[in-house]
């Protein structure tokens, strides 16, 4: 399931990015529509699951979904702001993601979860602010 949603999430990349150079906007449509229905495709995929595996699949399809749409605001109107947004919605889908993944665990194996989770999370957002000064 996860490898299928990470092919989602290529195929989109991929569509997105060939259209990079000269993306007209009924294409940035286009691209917009692929990309939610993709979304929907996922969700749906999710719901035939139970459960934490069914918790951890919506955040994988949701974070996809955000961080294919900042992306192609990217690939349509190019600039440091999107490209930030990009990165910031890859940190928080990773974040969202192994959070959730937690969630099969108990006790202090739980909470050491979630501490990594956070600390590889506020790390992702050291590096973008080191990247923005920079």
């Amino acid at each position: 399931m996860k490898k299928h949603l990470l092919m989602l999430a290529l195929a989109s990349s991929c569509f997105v990015m060939t259209h990079a150079s000269a993306m007209t906007k009924d294409e940035y449509k286009v691209a917009k529509q692929k990309i939610e229905s993709d979304y929907k495709v996922a969700k749906a995929q999710c719901d035939t699951m139970k459960d934490n595996a069914k918790d951890v699949c919506m955040k994988e399809a949701k974070g996809t979904e955000n961080v294919a749409k900042a992306d192609l605001e990217q690939q349509y109107k190019p600039s440091d702001s999107h490209a930030r947004k990009v990165a910031e919605e890859k940190a928080t889908m990773a974040y969202d993601v192994a959070k959730e993944k937690c969630d099969d665990q108990k006790g202090d194996a739980k909470s050491a979860c979630v501490n990594q989770a956070k600390a590889d999370h506020d790390k992702s957002k050291a590096d973008m602010k080191a990247m923005k000064k920079g």
